[in-house]
């Protein structure tokens, strides 16, 4: 018979913005201070029990006409875009809603937009928490979880001051394609983001946001939290993990039906999908945590979705974060085929000549190959784990047919310094990022550089622009090359150039350029250098006093006028009008 199990609530934010301060206030825990830097380290999930929803929501629930029909909520709590990518089953996210946290004072920060972009692509519904409301200038916290009844309590100057940071995060929203507004004056819950104020230090906002949560989930999502107990437990692994006394652990989150001692469960590894048998099945206690729980974990014989499990198994070593965890009948059953689609599909991704791109688990690969395609960047081999020399070597050969594709986007795993060493010796560049947003950034700024150079490149390899005129008193040599000294009144010369005169003439060509006895590669306006020039006379082609200019051919002064023009001075336009207008005479 179908049962109602509890939602799964992702927790997303920026690193430091309180993510998981918020859920220590919601289960009165510290979890936060006993992790290093206060910063989450691994990825953890929390049952919060529909007691305790209503032991926070109190007198709101009434305000708001919420009656709690849920056992609870499940949060899943995540250093980044770990847990929210693992999350994952095929086409889709298993979470049914995510709480964006935003410290009100930073705003917007690269992994704010990383989640964002991310529930974007899933088409996850989500709230935003706007933390950290007790630093708001002049604001006085009050001894309520209600972020309404502190409000009416707060001076003038505070509820402004609340006002004008609301209005920046509808103005960030807006930007990334939202509209929002606070959570009380959403009309259309459907059409526009719930902004709930909340500070994880002092609790305002608590009540709220949990009740927000429970309500919208209840009203548009009720459908989706039916399941069968009796079915094949189904669950994502989030991450493989060595226990003490038990070796090999999987942190699961089982989203539909149930897990039982003895089961057969099956997994995705890179050799291909494993099957083997549950030996345990431990979960942690209500209100405890999954990553660092103050009690023991509790041991159960089977466990009904929604839930977060830690799995004891034998050869559970290879298993892929990201991948699923499906209780499967044997060999023969289908689940094991639609596993090993779902890993195949998305190792063996491929567009061609494109960028290699490298992550920490599946999901977050899938994350990655979604977010990088979406913003245009062809996506070629892609892998889960360390960056490697065989990487390397496919790179180089991207390198041949799209040098402009030719990189390594390393997604929150290593790079190891042979590696990095051996691509630094084959010129190729690896970026390495924890936030896919600032992979991106990345990419993007290294194309418009190697766009750049390929500019330069090619207008280096186009005929100077350039008129130069013959000092007095400086022959060097009359011929066979004539050497004389001349002053750069206009453009660049480079050794090759072609001299005309004034007629449109040919007088010779540049040989070499010195400058105080040594030879350079370019003379530029200013300079006064020697020249050697072959086939020309001095005294005859050359004369003191006398301007030469550089002939520059049709196609070079097309692409000239074409791409380049920007990268030349009125002066050096107005000389090659002039050079195109004398050798155009001369050759009718």
């Amino acid at each position: 018979m179908p049962i109602i199990r509890q939602p799964i609530v992702v927790v997303m934010g920026h690193v430091d913005h309180g993510k998981t301060m918020l859920l220590d206030s919601i289960r009165s825990t510290s979890v936060h201070k006993r992790e290093k830097g206060a910063i989450t380290q691994h990825i953890g999930a929390s049952e919060v029990p529909a007691a305790v929803l209503k032991e926070i929501g109190g007198s709101i629930m009434e305000k708001m006409k919420v009656e709690l029909r849920i056992p609870g909520l499940l949060f899943i709590d995540t250093p980044g875009h770990e847990a929210f990518t693992n999350l994952r089953k095929r086409g889709g996210s298993i979470a049914d809603i995510a709480v964006l946290v935003v410290d009100c004072a930073q705003g917007f920060q690269p992994q704010t937009l990383e989640a964002i972009s991310i529930l974007r692509e899933y088409k996850t519904p989500f709230i935003v928490a706007m933390n950290k409301i007790d630093l708001v200038d002049g604001w006085k916290p009050q001894k309520t979880k209600s972020i309404l009844e502190s409000l009416a309590a707060q001076p003038q100057q505070a509820r402004e001051n609340l006002e004008a940071k609301t209005y920046e995060l509808v103005g960030k929203l807006a930007e990334s394609g939202f509209n929002a507004d606070r959570f009380d004056r959403v009309k259309d819950y459907t059409k526009e983001v719930a902004i709930v104020p909340v500070s994880a230090k002092t609790c305002e906002g608590l009540s709220e946001l949990l009740i927000m949560l429970a309500g919208l989930v209840q009203k548009f999502l009720e459908g989706n939290l039916h399941i069968d107990p009796s079915a094949p437990g189904r669950a994502s692994i989030l991450e493989v993990k060595e226990e003490p006394g038990l070796g090999k652990t999987l942190d699961s989150i089982l989203y539909d039906g149930t897990l039982k001692v003895g089961d057969q469960i099956a997994f995705a590894t890179m050799g291909g999908p494993k099957i083997t048998k549950v030996r345990a099945v431990l979960r942690p206690k209500p209100l405890d945590e999954m990553r660092d729980p103050r009690d023991k974990f509790t041991s159960s014989s089977f466990v009904s979705a929604a839930a977060g499990i830690k799995v004891s198994g034998p050869e559970l070593d290879d298993a892929i974060p990201g991948s699923a965890l499906l209780v499967v009948s044997g060999e023969g059953d289908p689940a094991i085929e639609e596993l090993s689609r779902e890993v195949s599909s998305i190792l063996s991704f491929t567009q061609g000549d494109g960028v290699i791109v490298k992550a920490d688990t599946l999901g977050a690969l899938e994350a990655a190959i979604r977010l990088l395609t979406t913003a245009g960047i062809r996506v070629g081999k892609v892998g889960i784990g360390a960056v490697s020399r065989k990487d390397v070597v496919d790179c180089t050969a991207v390198r041949e047919h799209e040098k402009n594709n030719a990189i390594i986007l390393a997604f929150n795993v290593k790079v190891p310094r042979d590696v990095e060493a051996y691509a630094k010796e084959c010129k190729i560049p690896i970026f390495s990022e924890g936030v896919i947003y600032l992979l991106i950034e990345k990419f993007f700024e290294w194309r418009k550089e190697m766009e750049e150079q390929d500019k330069r490149d090619v207008f280096n390899k186009l005929q100077p622009i350039c008129r130069v005129r013959v000092l007095p008193g400086c022959c060097f040599r009359v011929s066979k090359p004539a050497i004389c000294g001349v002053k750069v009144e206009v453009g660049r010369l480079r050794p090759g150039a072609t001299l005309i005169d004034e007629s449109g003439r040919q007088v010779g060509t540049v040989r070499s350029i010195q400058s105080a006895k040594v030879s350079v590669t370019e003379a530029k306006e200013g300079d006064e250098v020697a020249l050697s020039v072959d086939d020309a006379v001095y005294g005859r082609d050359i004369c003191e006093g006398k301007a030469l200019l550089t002939y520059v051919p049709k196609q070079d002064a097309d692409l000239y006028t074409e791409k380049y023009s920007s990268h030349l001075s009125e002066e050096e336009l107005a000389l090659l009008s002039h050079i195109l207008r004398i050798t155009r005479q001369r050759l009718v």
